[in-house]
Order: C-alpha cells, then structure tokens, then sequence
C-alpha cells in the first residue's frame, strides 16, 4: 500500500511537470485554447468576387447625386460639346452613329475615343450598333473595316456557326482596336416572315437554332471582353416597326415562351451581360404599358428568367414611345419601370427629372444605386473599371 502511494505521487509530480514545460514553451494547454477561442468570431478571407463587391460599393458611396444618375445613361454623341456633356452629365457612355465614324481614320477615331475616355471620372462604354448588314455604323466608312461586317443571316448562309465564330472574333478584334467596347448585339428576334421588319436582321430560322446562334456569341463576347446584349426583348416576331409607329403585340404567354424567349433564355444561362427591351406593347406580359415602360416585364426578366444583368431601353427617340411619354419624363418612367440603363440623346433633359425625383421620393436613391452597381460591375467585368484587389 506504502508503495501504491508513492507511484501516485510520482504519476501526479510528473504530470505537472508536462504542464510546466508546455507552458514555458509559449503553448497553452488544449482545454485553455478552447477557453481562450470560446465567443470568438472566426474571421473569413472574402472571395475575389466579394472584394470586387466591397470596393464597387466603396465608390458608389463616395459618388454624388449627379454622378450615379449620369451613369445609367448610353448618351448618342452630342454634335457639338461633346467632352463637355461627358464632365456635366457625368455620363456612363456614348453610342455613335454614323455621323460620328463618317470620314475618320483608324487614327482619328482612336484618338476621338480616348479623349472622350479622359474627359470621364468613370472609364466609359463606348457603343456602337454593330449587329452586321443593314445595322453597321463601322461597315460605312472603307477606311475603318476593309469589309463590311456581315448579318447572322448572312454568316450563318455562308459558313454555318464556324463562320459565324470567325466573323465575330474578327469583329471584335476591329472594335476593340478602335476603344469600342459594345457592340449592341446579337439579336435574339425569331421572325419566319420575310416581310416583317426584323426578318433581315435575324438568323431568319427557327428558335431553337436562334438560341444556339445567341449563345455561341455571348461566348465568344464574354471570351473577348467584349459587352453582349439580346435585343429586343421579349421578341419582335412578326411585328411592325416601333421606330415609326406604336406597336402592339396580341400573341399568348405560351406561343412566347415557346418561341420567341427562348433565344433569351439561352444567351441568359450563357452569360449575357444585357438585355435591351423593346417599346412594343407585349399583351401577355402588360396589355397597358409599353415593355420598355413596364414593371411587369422587367420583374418577368428578373423574377422568372433569372437575369441580373444590365436591362437598357431601347432608343427612346423612337416614334412608338413618343404616343405614351414626353421626352423630359421617359427617362424617369424607364428607371421607375426597372431599367438600368437609358439610351437616349435627350439626356439634358432627362437628367434633372430625375435628380428631383430622388429628392422627392418618388424614385428611391436605393434603387439608383442597384443599378449603378450593376453598371461598375459590367465595366470592371470588361477590363474598363480597375479595382484593387490585391
């Protein structure tokens, strides 16, 4: 028994000792690190993505009033000032026309392009329609694009999608060289008719080779940083011509979903950066409203397609919006509708429609701000916005 307690004695001494030289060491005991963790909060390294996140809301909460609201305007190019407006407005982007690219060379271009981009606190989208055939601001001047680009029709006619592949990397390669970010395609349209105003600048097949064709090129724009945007939502099909004229389209919810979105729903899960909404009025979507207008369309792009994407109007000078809105108002009822972006040349007078309406309420600074986001986040997408992520 003498002997038991002795060998407890020497068990117990020896113990402590372990515990001593443990400590001595600059370690603690395992039960005294669960003690000393014990309440606190792990700390998670944020993801790339949720940096590039952080630091966008980091500048939308250090913008002015003016400034976010600037930026969801793709302004037409002013004939006159144009570095000006680009500093007052303090404008997202500008869309050339033809008379922008009239008579430039590849030089002048270049440097009109970056001039526009130094005027900017927020690097720029510079847009161009650039669809191919009949829609091709490039294809005008010889001096700028040595062929004319091409229609889907006519590149799939010829070569089939490796054409097609071809022709858009080609494209792509001419836009950028020149500071063109965007070129407002493809178009999504599925029309049979040949007589319908959009047939020409469709593939002019079936929806389900359209949608093969709309997600090809999104693939290939988002390979080459390039901006991608379906147009024009929800479909024309057949329709007329809202350029000239109200449209109105009677056709059901499911002959739509069945057709003409299926384009949509394809460049959707492809990647598309936008989407470009029609003014025709869609009836199965909003009997009332035209879809550029429409809370109901742009809550169906969102809710039930799943876009988070850019939704931009389309041109807002078009006759068949002029019957629904003023040109000072149009902007305000687009965002208010959900929009992010406004193609507009009107913006001067747009802009402070706007800006009161913040002020007062009746547009939430909350919504403006989700729409910016999603703007700074396409152009640092596309290598125009440079964050700091290291």
């Amino acid at each position: 028994m003498k002997y038991i307690k002795w060998l407890v004695l020497l068990i117990l001494l020896g113990g402590f000792f372990i515990i001593f030289q443990t400590i001595e060491k600059g370690s603690e005991p395992e039960i005294d690190l669960k003690v000393k963790n014990k309440g606190r909060k792990v700390e998670k390294k944020m993801t790339l993505e949720e940096q590039k996140e952080q630091q966008i809301n980091k500048i939308i909460s250090e913008m002015s009033l003016e400034e976010k609201i600037g930026q969801l305007f793709l302004a037409r190019v002013p004939e006159i000032n144009q570095l000006e407006a680009i500093k007052e407005f303090h404008l997202g982007g500008y869309l050339l026309f033809g008379r922008d690219v009239e008579g430039q060379t590849t030089e002048q271009l270049q440097t009109t392009l970056r001039d526009y981009q130094s005027a900017s606190k927020i690097p720029l989208i510079i847009a161009s329609d650039e669809e191919g055939g009949t829609v091709s601001r490039l294809s005008r001047n010889s001096e700028l694009v040595s062929s004319p680009f091409l229609s889907p029709k006519q590149m799939y006619q010829q070569n089939g999608f490796t054409g097609i592949t071809t022709s858009i990397e080609e494209k792509s390669q001419v836009m950028k060289n020149l500071g063109i970010t965007a070129g407002l395609y493809p178009v999504a349209d599925v029309a049979t008719n040949d007589k319908a105003f959009i047939y020409d600048r469709t593939l002019g097949v079936k929806a389900e080779t359209t949608a093969d064709y709309v997600k090809l090129v999104v693939e290939i724009l988002n390979k080459e940083k390039m901006l991608s945007t379906l147009k024009h939502f929800p479909g024309y099909g057949n329709n007329e011509d809202s350029h000239l004229d109200l449209v109105t389209d009677e056709r059901a919810l499911n002959e739509l979903e069945q057709i003409d979105l299926l384009p949509f729903e394809a460049g959707i899960k492809a990647g598309a950066d936008s989407i470009m909404i029609s003014h025709n009025i869609v009836s199965a979507l909003d009997p009332s409203l035209p879809a550029s207008l429409s809370p109901k369309v742009t809550n169906y792009l969102r809710n039930t397609l799943g876009f988070n994407g850019i939704i931009m109007t389309d041109d807002m000078d078009m006759l068949g919006l002029s019957k629904f809105t003023t040109q000072e108002e149009a902007g305000l009822l687009a965002l208010k509708a959900g929009n992010d972006w406004i193609l507009s040349s009107s913006y001067a007078k747009q802009i402070p429609v706007i800006t009161e309406a913040v002020h007062n309420g009746d547009y939430q600074e909350s919504d403006l701000n989700q729409s910016v986001f999603r703007t700074l986040k396409v152009k640092e997408k596309l290598g125009l916005l440079v964050l700091n992520t290291n």
